[in-house]
């Protein structure tokens, strides 16, 4: 038929929309991946050379392809795999600044920059979806070899568009890029199916396949067209010319497919559905001219030559059905709706969804780089099993174990043990336990070491503060920035979420750090307060022997009965099972610390990596996966655990012996005389008690130093976290900026040509309405009474006929007398010469108004305007 060539027509002028490819800066990457070997990883960053020139390569290959040819589509495709496989060996915050500039919308010369891997992967896939429709643009659609493959390349660059959408897009950890929100990636996937599927169209129109089929084929190519139409209003992105064009092109092929829908109607001879078909036919084509102004000429071309057809076929239908068939024509409401036959979907290349599967050493897409290097995940699993693991042996095993310690010594203290028994045993001279402390506090230098200590602590903290102090004010002088902007230019334009919401686990820190800081301080506080009361005892502790000596008094010899010697001995034997069970649990303590320190996960990480490898190739390693790991490992410490609960049990039938012996001790000291001085047994447990207070505060700042050290890389982490979140707010205000003040000075010069243009149209509606006004005085001037009723009815009647209007004039200085005018006052023997001004009606010589006596009767005379009479105005 001759939509044949109409359509063949359409194919080489060029009536479909390609995707431009977005633009970058040439970096490399190899420099900032060596610097993070280097400082993160035990491997050497030499060890990875060729690697790093490999990466860099791929790179520079990949965003210079920007020509429609399939060695483009490899080099994106390749670059593309990498950075997937790279994103299981490093974090996406590598430190490498990506910039992308735009390629659709209004902000082209404005680039997008992010700390970013996935960043980097999300453009690479937006322009291999580009890549593919420029390649199906290129591709010869007169041939029926040449519509498939365009067809197929429109289906992948969906495909692609769809993958960026739903696996790239959401894991990018920050808000989208301009160009790939979910309405303009919607709009763009639908646009690239219903082009694949006009190309279908187009090859079943060329094949001389049925009506039928066509109209069913031009249908769904509507509502595709129509689908990315509507994302496309909802997107920033997508310009108002690519939306004309979507919308031409909807109800064009609306029109083509009742076309082909009254077509088949003639050959079935239904023809008043024929008629109604090629009448709404004609309805769409005019509807799809109404973007005349906004679409190429090629579209323009396809519509004027649709609507040529339409109308000659409609014509001819017409008289065909009113002078022969005469058959009803049917409304619009009660025609079938055209069925669907799609032929098209969104088709991802197996390039991008098994990347991974196609690296190897002979893969498709090349080896995988960096491959001997340990996975960044199977760090970060090794960095959870050792907090896992601290958390266990620090907190449930090695703390149980020394509150157990703490106990013993509180009810020792409180049972004035074992200066009691010591005050009793020896009357005089130190006791050999005491001696024994003494020297041990000496060796170590006893406070002067607490100070130590404590200097270094304090040092610490004051570094952890001040990292987490940066930290917040970095977060307040970005939160600053953002309620300023947020009141220059309003909520509804600075539409971006606040710090809370777009990163609220950076924001929970902040309490969560500052919650550990105060617990901390409150917990310093206490030990310091502790060393301050006992320090004069420690250093005492902690000097000569004679000092000791001096501030311990002797008492008398007491005597000792067999009872009193008999409680004594056993509750001496109490207490050197508490010093026993002590001694042990320190080495249990340290045997611990030891295994903890020895249990080196990475070895069964690495096993448990290649397994996973090779029992899913090529897929990214994730922490998670070894929690299987971690939980077997982990019951090497369930013995450790056990033996905590029985070393409890001990201690507390040993705490009960202790209470019964003290008891009988301080009874058989009662019925005998085994008194000892007060002073002695009152002097020899404050030494007791500062000695046993002198190691739990070596413990407590043992364990203050331990976690500030812990916490500082936390705090760390933190502080980085804030300073790539201020970076990347700030670039991302500056280029919000920039759009909302162009926008803003857009509308303000809309705004102040819509107020120029209704003050002119206000203008021109005051001088219209003043010249309405003027004109109704012309045509109706307001003659004396009297002059109307003299008037004869012949020249009453002869004032109704057309005249020409004159343009009124100013009289010449002598004009004919005005005889035939009446007037109910005198006429004055000379005319009165009046300027005429507005409101003035004019009265013209010899009007009808006017008459002549003649014998005695009154004699009408014409009425219309004489030139010879002159025009006279008359003031009211």
């Amino acid at each position: 038929m001759a939509e044949t060539s109409w359509t063949t027509r359409t194919m080489q002028n060029g009536n479909i929309l390609q995707i431009p490819f977005r633009r970058t800066h040439n970096i490399t990457l190899s420099e900032p991946i060596k610097k993070y070997i280097e400082t993160k990883y035990d491997q050497h960053p030499d060890t990875f050379a060729r690697d790093l020139q490999i990466i860099d390569q791929l790179r520079k290959d990949a965003v210079n392809s920007l020509e429609p040819h399939s060695s483009g589509l490899a080099k994106l495709q390749q670059y593309a795999a990498q950075l997937v496989y790279m994103s299981g060996k490093f974090p996406i915050d590598i430190g490498v600044d990506f910039a992308w500039l735009p390629s659709l919308g209004y902000h082209g010369n404005h680039a997008h920059t992010e700390n970013n891997i996935r960043f980097e992967l999300a453009n690479v896939l937006f322009n291999l979806a580009a890549m593919y429709s420029q390649l199906a643009l290129a591709s010869n659609r007169a041939t029926s070899d040449g519509l498939k493959s365009a067809a197929a390349n429109f289906c992948f660059a969906a495909g692609v568009l769809s993958y960026l959408k739903i696996s790239i897009i959401p894991e990018l950890r920050s808000a989208p890029p301009e160009e790939m929100d979910t309405f303009t990636l919607e709009g763009l996937e639908a646009l690239m199916l219903a082009q694949a599927q006009e190309c279908f169209w187009q090859k079943a129109v060329k094949d001389g396949l049925k009506d039928a089929s066509i109209a069913k084929l031009a249908a769904k190519v509507s509502d595709l067209y129509s689908e990315a139409g509507d994302w496309a209003l909802m997107s920033n992105s997508i310009s108002s010319p690519w939306i004309h064009h979507m919308n031409a092109k909807h109800h064009h092929f609306a029109a083509a497919g009742q076309y082909r829908a009254a077509c088949d109607c003639l050959e079935k001879r239904k023809y008043g559905e024929e008629v109604a078909r090629l009448r709404d036919s004609l309805a769409c084509v005019n509807l799809a001219l109404k973007e005349n102004s906004y679409i190429n000429r090629a579209v323009q071309a396809d519509l004027n030559g649709l609507r040529t057809r339409v109308q000659e076929d409609l014509k001819r239908a017409e008289k065909d059905n009113d002078t022969i068939y005469l058959v009803p024509e049917p409304h619009k409401s009660e025609l079938k709706v055209l069925d669907r036959a799609s032929m098209v979907s969104a088709k991802v290349p197996k390039e991008v969804s098994h990347s991974q599967e196609m690296l190897g050493d002979h893969g498709a897409l090349g080896r995988p780089l960096f491959a001997k290097l340990v996975p960044y995940s199977v760090h970060v699993a090794a960095s959870i099993y050792v907090d896992r693991r601290d958390r266990l042996v620090n907190q449930h095993i090695i703390a149980e174990l020394e509150a157990m310690t703490t106990r013993i010594q509180d009810l020792l203290s409180s049972l004035n043990l074992p200066g009691s028994l010591q005050a009793l045993e020896k009357p005089l001279g130190l006791p050999p336990s005491l001696a024994s402390h003494a020297d041990e506090v000496r060796q170590a230098n006893g406070v002067h070491k607490l100070h130590a200590i404590v200097a270094d602590t304090d040092k610490l903290k004051q570094n952890v503060r001040q990292m987490y102090q940066d930290g917040v004010d970095l977060l307040r002088t970005e939160a600053g920035e953002d309620e300023a902007a947020r009141r220059k230019f309003g909520t509804e334009r600075w539409t971006r979420p606040t710090a809370a919401n777009a990163v609220p686990k950076v924001i929970s820190q902040v309490n969560d750090i500052d919650g550990y800081l105060k617990q901390a301080d409150t917990s310093d506080r206490l030990v310091h307060d502790k060393m301050r009361e006992n320090e004069n005892l420690i250093r005492l502790l902690g000097g000569t022997d004679r000092d000791l000596e001096d501030y311990v008094p002797s008492s008398r010899r007491a005597t000792m009965s067999a009872k009193v010697e008999r409680a004594a001995n056993t509750l001496r034997a109490t207490l050197n099972e508490v010093t026993r069970l002590e001694s042990r649990r320190r080495k249990r303590v340290d045997i611990l610390k030891t295994k903890a320190k020895d249990d080196d996960v990475l070895p069964d990480l690495l096993r448990e990596t290649s397994r996973l490898e090779r029992d899913y190739p090529m897929q990214p390693i994730a922490a998670a996966q070894f929690e299987t790991l971690f939980d077997t490992r982990l019951e090497k410490y369930d013995a450790d655990t056990t033996e905590v609960k029985t070393e409890e049990a001990e201690l507390e039938a040993l705490g009960q012996r202790i209470r019964q012996a003290n008891q009988a001790f301080q009874s058989a000291k009662q019925t005998g005389d085994s008194s000892t001085g007060g002073g002695r047994e009152t002097a020899l447990q404050n030494l007791e008690n500062a000695y046993s207070t002198y190691k739990q505060i070596l413990r407590d700042l043992d364990t203050g130093r331990t976690f500030y050290n812990s916490l500082g890389g936390i705090v760390s982490r933190f502080r980085d976290d804030c300073r790539n979140f201020v970076y990347t707010r700030r670039t991302e205000a500056q280029r919000m900026e920039a759009d909302v003040s162009d926008a803003m000075a857009g509308l303000q010069l809309q705004q102040q040509n819509s107020e120029n243009l209704l003050a002119r149209k206000q203008a021109q509606g005051q001088a219209q309405q003043q010249h309405q006004q003027q004109q109704q005085q012309y045509r109706h001037p307001q003659p004396h009474h009297q002059t109307y009723q003299q008037t004869p009815p012949q020249a009453r009647m002869m004032q109704h006929e057309p005249l020409q209007a004159p343009m009124p004039q100013r009289p010449q200085q002598q004009p004919p007398p005005v005889t035939s005018v009446q007037s109910p006052v005198p006429v004055p023997a000379a005319p009165q010469h009046t300027t005429w001004q507005e409101g003035m009606p004019i009265l013209f010589g010899g009007q009808a108004g006017a008459s002549t006596k003649a014998n005695g009767m009154s004699q009408p005379v014409d009425g219309r305007w004489d030139p010879a009479q002159g025009v006279r105005f008359v003031s009211r």
